[in-house]
């Protein structure tokens, strides 16, 4: 499929035909990133937004805490700090 690029204002637009946006389910104004590649390519893929339950399944309850955490938790106020 070819594309044509077009002057938008300041800037240069690549126009996505309906059907490619629908195949893909994106939509105008929607995030994306863009990458390039040593050979030339452009990549462009919608950012993915990850939602807690997903980020905590990732964690591992059971390992342990980092060794500067016992550090932090004897640390004394500094400022106005709560306790």
């Amino acid at each position: 499929m070819q594309v044509v690029l077009r002057k938008y204002g300041n800037s240069t637009v690549a126009v996505l035909p309906p059907a490619v946006l629908k195949e893909l389910d994106i939509k105008a104004g929607q995030t994306m990133t863009l990458e390039t590649t040593e050979d030339g390519k452009i990549v462009l893929a919608t950012k993915r937004r990850h939602t807690l339950t997903e980020l905590m399944a990732q964690c591992d309850l059971k390992a342990a805490p980092p060794a500067d955490m016992a550090l932090w938790d004897a640390a004394k106020p500094v400022g106005r700090e709560r306790i």
